[in-house]
């Protein structure tokens, strides 16, 4: 039963349609949900004896799949017959009244036909018109033209279908990739599934039963998230993870985004093998005579724009690397693997031996060597099952989800993005083969326990993920086949991944301990490249917001000044002052692109007071430091416009002026803008670092990111009694990691205890 404008005059209108009972999930309750429309739209259209009126259902209800709130895509059929205008509105009306979503159109047959032969996306919505009303007659003749016509038709519709579907992509995103992805419009989603059905209708290909269940799931799962909104929603956030896996039976929100995961990267897989098809028939098309085979690669034959094996690899017992050649041949040449071959591959293909052969190691670094043949290729042999074969570890990482917002991609998908972004810098490094399996291995250890904890105690361990990984890529690189020396760099680059770019953004690269410490935990010059080489691949591969030019230009100069001390011996003099600040009229502001300079009379609180007044200008700072010559306080800022606008340079450099002259006007209106742009952060944190500097201990606050919180915390530091020479902005996401060199030795305990308190009350 359907309630609408009744219930709302009674003061209690649903938000759309309800059904009698409790609203289902999976297949049974949608074909209940499609039923239950049926009959309520049925009672809407009048008896029309004479026909010539049919009212059809396309999308979501011509399929027989309605989720919980789903809107109603219908066309009013007919066949010439006057007066359409007024049933249409007694057909519309109700619907609207109900407060359902309704997309509707009023069109003769050939009126249709002339529509769907000019837009392909009507096309594929006739294919599922479903007669609900009125004259079946007519409806089924609908249904059998556009099928006809699409039939006919298809191979000259599907480039331009093609190109349709690539901008939607381009637009939502890889559903298998994305924490917070649209079920329905992102890649591998449902709205390829009817592109999956409209190609099979044509008779180009056939949808595989994995694509099939696939389908079902990603149904349930919508159903389980409008259940959970209580309206029509296809974007699958965050805070509707947990309710969604309870509707579903799932553990929690993580078996949830991997069960989604996998479903999109088969619907995606088996939509790829569509497209491939119908290139294959266009081209045959044109083409006389049998596909010619032409050998790439040994035992690798290309058949028809694919990659096939050549018939001396079949026998009774193959070469075990045989899988890995195959691999490295289709990502160099840029061609699919065909689908027999793969299944071919998955089930007679024998394991690689311990260690690898000879060959199987070669065809692996080809492999991950591709560069942008290395992601589809590696997708395909994923998923019949051939990475689990050559990497056991592979299925814990599988489309496990990464909860910083800086990560776009899956674990799985980062570690082979990161090995397609090492390609780039593989001319800059001796061992090209060590970087690319640096890459790909450097994040093994994530989602191990204690892979999420955090040890900043030294340089050298960054992250607990870092030294947890680096044992188990040891072991896979002696498994590979690796002699000992090259399992020990393995090992290294892991273990030190995070630390050029750890360093960078949070300690004084002037400072002779910092180049140091970085040095002794190198070692050499040709690690050193290897993990200047990691730290930009590994940048790339996470996402635009884990790198920019600041933080490329900090690591750059951090290699720099390290490789001259293991390269010489000699650690680097530190920087030298801007003369200009050192001499000339007091106050001095010299602002130049990212950098703005102050020099005033020395005097405490100079720090805090340029911070806010940046802060008010809208910079966030990423890096700032302090120092003292001849009496004169000299403070050096890198900045970038918090929401991408440059500010006006006159007004900046004048409240500047002000500020560290001390007018008081300025220091109020900077201090209360940017305690009204903070914002309360989840759980701040103070880390101390002793023997971290030549004069100074550093204090690391690790909180919230918010507007005007260097201004907040310095100010704190400044009323405490604390002097900052150098501050370090590190921000990841919605976090920040900020650490302050307060000159000195290090605070007694009760000191710090104070220190803290201070600093965790400004934030």
């Amino acid at each position: 039963m359907i309630k609408g404008s009744a219930a709302r005059e009674a003061g209690n209108a649903p938000a759309g349609p309800l059904i009698d009972g409790e609203p289902g999930i999976g297949p049974a309750a949608r074909a209940d949900r499609a039923a239950a429309l049926d009959r309520w739209l049925g009672g809407l259209m009048p008896d029309r004896p004479e026909g010539g009126v049919a009212l059809v259902a396309v999308g979501g209800l011509g399929r027989r799949e309605c989720a919980p709130h789903s809107d109603l895509d219908l066309v009013l059929l007919h066949a010439g017959v006057p007066g359409m205008d007024e049933l249409a509105a007694k057909l519309w009306y109700p619907i609207w009244d109900a407060r359902l979503g309704l997309d509707h159109s009023v069109r003769t047959l050939p009126e249709a036909l002339s529509v769907a032969h000019d837009d392909v996306k009507v096309t594929l919505g006739l294919l599922d018109a479903r007669h609900v009303a009125g004259d079946r007659e007519l409806s089924g003749q609908l249904r059998a033209a556009a099928t006809e016509q699409w039939r006919r038709t298809a191979l000259r519709q599907l480039p331009r279908l093609r190109e349709v579907t690539a901008a939607r992509w381009r637009a939502h995103g890889e559903l298998a990739f994305l924490l917070e992805g649209d079920l329905k419009e992102a890649a591998g989603g449902l709205r390829d599934v009817g592109l999956l059905r409209a190609i099979a209708l044509a008779g180009i290909a056939d949808t595989r039963p994995a694509a099939h269940a696939a389908h079902r799931r990603l149904l349930d799962t919508r159903d389980a998230l409008h259940l959970a909104v209580g309206r029509r929603v296809d974007r699958l956030v965050a805070q509707e993870r947990a309710a969604v896996a309870t509707l579903l039976g799932l553990d929690d929100g993580d078996a949830l985004l991997r069960r989604v995961a996998g479903d999109a990267r088969t619907v995606a897989h088996a939509l790829d093998d569509a497209w491939r098809a119908a290139d294959r028939l266009r081209a045959g098309r044109g083409r006389t005579g049998r596909p010619t085979r032409r050998p790439v690669a040994r035992d690798v034959v290309e058949h028809d724009g694919e990659l096939v094996l050549a018939r001396t690899a079949i026998g009774a017992r193959p070469d075990p690397s045989l899988s890995l050649r195959v691999a490295a041949a289709a990502a160099t040449t840029g061609l699919p693997i065909a689908r027999a071959t793969c299944e071919w591959l998955a089930a007679y293909c024998p394991p690689l031996p311990t260690p690898w052969p000879e060959p199987a190691r070669t065809a692996l670094v080809a492999l991950l060597g591709a560069g942008p043949g290395l992601v589809p290729t590696w997708e395909t042999c994923d998923r019949y099952g051939l990475v689990d074969r050559w990497f056991p570890e592979w299925p814990r990482m599988r489309s496990r989800p990464q909860h910083n917002p800086v990560h776009r991609f899956t674990l799985d998908r980062h570690l082979v993005q990161a090995a397609a972004e090492a390609t780039g810098y593989a001319r800059e490094v001796d061992r090209p083969d060590l970087l690319l399996l640096g890459a790909f291995l450097h994040d093994v250890g994530k989602g191990l326990p204690g892979a999420d904890a955090s040890r900043p105690d030294r340089i050298g361990v960054c992250a607990d993920h870092s030294t947890v990984g680096a044992p188990i890529a040891a072991g896979i690189a002696t498994r590979i086949g690796l002699p000992p020396t090259d399992v020990a760099v393995i090992e290294k680059l892991v273990r030190l991944h995070l630390l050029l770019p750890d360093v960078a953004t949070r300690r004084d690269l002037g400072d002779p301990v910092t180049i140091a410490a970085v040095a002794d935990a190198v070692g050499d010059t040709g690690t050193l490249a290897l993990l200047h080489a990691l730290a930009r691949a590994d940048a790339r591969a996470t996402g635009p917001a884990a790198w920019s030019e600041w933080k490329g230009r900090l690591i750059a100069e951090l290699v720099r000044r390290v490789h001259t001390a293991l390269d010489t011996g000699v650690l680097p003099a530190p920087p030298v002052p801007d003369p200009a600040l050192v001499a000339g009229a007091l106050p001095a502001v010299h602002i130049d692109g990212d950098r703005v300079a102050v020099a005033a009379a020395d005097r405490r609180g100079l720090l805090a007071a340029v911070a806010g007044c940046l802060a008010l200008h809208r910079l966030d700072v990423v890096g700032a430091d302090a120092s003292t010559v001849e009496g004169r306080a000299l403070v050096e800022f890198r900045v970038q416009p918090r929401y991408g606008t440059p500010p006006d340079t006159v007004a900046l450099a004048a409240d500047l002026r002000r500020a560290v002259a001390g007018d008081v006007s300025v220091t109020q209106r900077l201090r209360g803008r940017a305690l009204a742009a903070g914002r309360p952060g989840a759980a701040p944190r103070v880390v101390w670092h002793r023997g971290a500097a030549t004069d100074a201990v550093v204090l690391e606050l690790r909180a919230a990111d918010s507007a005007g919180l260097l201004y907040r915390v310095a100010s704190a530091l400044d009323a405490a009694g604390a002097q900052v020479r150098a501050a370090r902005i590190s921000t990841l996401g919605g976090d920040v990691v900020d650490a302050f060199y307060l000159v000195g030795a290090a605070p007694s305990d009760p000191e710090r205890e104070r220190l803290e308190a201070a600093v965790l009350a400004a934030v």
